[in-house]
């Protein structure tokens, strides 16, 4: 199942779910695309205003105030994957044992993205 949320993508298979992310934002991040097993899919909810969402130092990544970021955002304990924009809100993935503590990815219908996701399945 593939799933458009803003610019970025999320795909689901069976046994991963990936996130896509277009060229300017995979340059204007410092990032790559992400894929982490379902299992480790702990938690998964909706943000309604995401950029005050994103906690941290951002290290690497662009972030325009008020606007967009993008990137990886760094605090004691966590390390997240943002890309987010003004106005839009956002899925917040929480995940266990991956690079990622957390994956926040922008999306205009965040509420259904985030129904479709499994949790620890």
């Amino acid at each position: 199942m593939r799933i458009v949320v803003g610019m970025a993508t999320l795909q689901l298979t069976p046994s991963t779910l990936s996130v896509r992310l277009t060229r300017r934002e995979k340059i204007a991040g410092l990032l790559r695309d992400v894929t982490v097993p379902r299992s480790a899919i702990s938690a998964v909810d909706v943000t309604t205003d995401a950029l005050p969402a994103t906690r941290g130092l951002r290290a690497p990544g662009l972030a325009l105030p008020g606007l967009r970021k993008v990137g990886t955002w760094r605090r004691p304990g966590e390390r997240m994957l943002v890309c987010v924009r003004r106005g839009q809100p956002a899925v917040r993935v929480r995940l266990t044992g991956q690079r990622y503590d957390t994956l926040l990815v922008g999306s205009d219908d965040a509420a259904a993205v985030a129904a479709s996701l499994p949790v620890g399945r």
